[in-house]
């Protein structure tokens, strides 16, 4: 909390309870401002997704690729929580899942563009080794390799009708078990990078596991950090992984009609959908889906279905439709977190100054509903809880990167969340400050004491971390290992 107390004067626990506000107003949409350092998530937030892993995604990205500004990065994180040393069964994507990042580009909330991903599981010798893998594994069609899992990747065109594949039957990175099993994961990364090609030109993908991107601290859900503040201000996440796919496509291939200039403001969000009926076998205890597809997750904004969503709702809410978010416009407008935050610690909740007749938080709705007018509101906005971005904001406005602020927006940085989101951009503390006025003339420089990640992003493809050693002896314990990449 050392930033806290030299940006405040005031009592520790007035500061500590502002970062409170801040973790807690994630769940409003107000929060995730995002390639650098990290962002915030939905780790484990609903019923459903927290006993299945596999289908639960913590975070998702969208930014101008700062190697390739011709171009658009979607990062997309899964499967929280993982322990690097968490075998001998490591950690894989969902067979008979479809895996989709949407992309409405016209405002309706509904997808124009699908980018869609699926697995395979492959056991090479499956009756006579537990191993992961048997010994050193040096590329990925190392034979010392046990398990792994390809995957083909698809973008679909609903307004054409058409489907093209962009990678087909490609070897996902496989978890980074530690250095004797694998003694360069750096190699084995770099290899599975796949040049794509789309429409619109040359493109990128890579599939495997990362270090998590995500840093705040998450004991806020032990009664608001231990009951008495003792917990804060420590990244929660360190030294935990997550199942990345990365995709790098031109511009051009998300803006409606492909034209840029005219139509530049995209909404995305994630989507898991499998068979509605699982079936498994007696005998062999075997699994096996079938019937239509349903969606079982869903994430735009992070955090939103963690903190606002009730208990009861949450599988519901994973399986709404964006275009029907105008349901969730009241938990928006007239929040209850503030008023509880008031109540508890004395902190004014903020109202909107435009007088508007039965609006009391504009400023949320922009963010979390219909994005900002004249930096990512589409025309014609269809009120919907996708994170949006405006693809023709420059990354620097005077042509390098000095301007860079993980305040986004706030921080006079028009690259970063809402507008989009950026890998390093610190949500937490944009959330915090947002949920306490800063959009309604209430200036403010709270923030939670947790501003990086606790590895060095990169600047260029595929732009998350390596992930943390299965072989380091202590992954959760000591500080930030660097300052994020620019």
């Amino acid at each position: 909390m050392e930033e806290i107390a030299m940006q405040h004067t005031g009592s520790r626990k007035k500061l500590i309870s502002g970062a409170l506000a801040a973790t807690l107003a994630l769940g409003l949409g107000v929060s995730a401002f995002a390639p650098k350092g990290s962002d915030a998530s939905s780790h484990r937030e609903a019923p459903l997704t927290a006993a299945e892993p596999q289908i639960d995604q913590t975070d998702l990205y969208t930014f101008t690729s700062p190697d390739a500004p011709n171009t658009v990065t979607f990062v997309s994180n899964w499967i929280p929580f993982e322990e690097p040393a968490g075998g001998p069964n490591f950690y894989s994507f969902a067979e008979g899942v479809r895996y989709d990042v949407n992309i409405s580009n016209d405002g309706d909330a509904l997808p124009e563009t699908i980018y869609r991903w699926t697995f395979a599981n492959h056991t090479r010798y499956p009756d006579s080794q537990f191993l992961y893998n048997i010994g050193p594994v040096t590329s990925l069609n190392d034979q010392d390799l046990n398990f792994y899992q390809t995957y083909d990747l698809k973008e679909i065109d609903k307004d054409a009708g058409t489907k093209k594949t962009l990678v087909n039957d490609a070897i996902v990175a496989p978890s980074d078990v530690g250095k004797a099993s694998m003694p360069s994961y750096e190699d084995l990364r770099d290899e599975a990078i796949e040049t794509i090609s789309t429409d619109g030109g040359p493109g990128k993908s890579y599939v495997g596991q990362a270090n998590d991107s995500f840093f705040l601290d998450l004991r806020v859900f032990d009664l608001l950090y231990g009951g008495d503040f003792s917990e804060a201000g420590d990244d929660t996440l360190e030294g935990f992984n997550v199942n990345t796919m990365v995709l790098q496509v031109p511009k051009t291939d998300v803006a409606k009609g492909g034209n840029v200039a005219n139509n530049p403001v995209i909404g995305v969000w994630n989507t898991a959908s499998r068979r509605s009926i699982r079936v498994q076998d007696k005998a062999t205890g075997a699994l096996a889906y079938e019937g239509r597809f349903v969606q079982v997750s869903r994430l735009g904004n992070p955090l939103v279905n963690e903190v606002v969503v009730p208990i009861g709702f949450k599988d519901y809410f994973n399986a709404s439709k964006p275009k029907n978010d105008a349901q969730f416009l009241e938990a928006v407008d007239n929040p209850i977190l503030p008023k509880n935050i008031e109540a508890v610690y004395g902190i004014p909740q903020p109202d909107s100054n435009d007088q508007k007749p039965g609006i009391q938080r504009d400023d949320l709705i922009a963010v979390f509903l219909t994005g900002l007018e004249g930096l990512n509101q589409p025309a014609g906005v269809q009120p919907s809880e996708l994170l949006r971005f405006n693809l023709t904001t420059p990354l620097c406005e005077e042509g390098t990167c000095a301007e860079y602020s993980r305040l986004g927006v706030i921080g006079g940085d028009n690259a970063g969340y809402p507008n989009g989101r950026r890998l390093a951009d610190d949500v937490v503390d944009i959330a915090l400050q947002v949920v306490e006025g800063e959009l309604l003339d209430n200036p403010n420089d709270l923030a939670d004491g947790v501003n990086r990640d606790d590895k060095e992003f990169l600047d260029f493809f595929p732009y998350v971390s390596l992930p943390t050693r299965g072989s380091d002896p202590a992954p959760h314990e000591g500080g930030p290992e660097s300052q994020p990449s620019p």
